[in-house]
């Protein structure tokens, strides 16, 4: 059976590797394992890229080691380049490369789901990507 293809939205690996015993971090660890193929975009990379400082004192990373991890995750999963586009109803328009990101996964790359632990993407994404075909969205509970 072919490993599942996902897309995961920068907050699941944020608490994936700050928190490796939750949900997401069960996610990172079946990505490791190979039971579950990741996309990414350099969006999604980037803004992991940024926050990841913040989080220092859950991860203990230095800002070499951090660039190193995002180095190392762009190699380990397929990175895609989001779909352009506005959708105009989205409360919040910087989650417009992550539903871009699934609009290219879905279209290009047969993605199974987008995992995020957003409530805004998950509840205006399937609102605008209702007749879009292929669409999954799965939001965790992150505990």
């Amino acid at each position: 059976m072919p490993a599942l293809r996902v897309v995961l939205d920068t907050n699941v690996l944020l608490s994936g590797l700050a928190y490796p015993a939750t949900v997401p971090g069960k996610i990172m660890a079946a990505w490791r394992h190979g039971s579950v193929e990741v996309l990414l975009s350099a969006y999604i990379l980037e803004e992991l890229r940024r926050v990841l400082p913040r989080l220092a004192h859950h991860h203990g990373l230095s800002e070499a080691e951090i660039d190193d991890l995002v180095d190392i995750l762009s190699i380990q999963a397929e990175v895609i380049e989001p779909l352009p586009g506005a959708e105009p109803d989205l409360r919040d328009i910087d989650d417009q490369p992550v539903l871009g990101t699934l609009l290219a996964a879905l279209k290009t790359a047969g993605a199974d789901y987008l995992i995020t632990g957003d409530r805004s993407i998950t509840t205006d994404g399937r609102r605008n990507l209702k007749n879009k075909q292929g669409a999954a969205m799965s939001r965790l509970p992150f505990s």
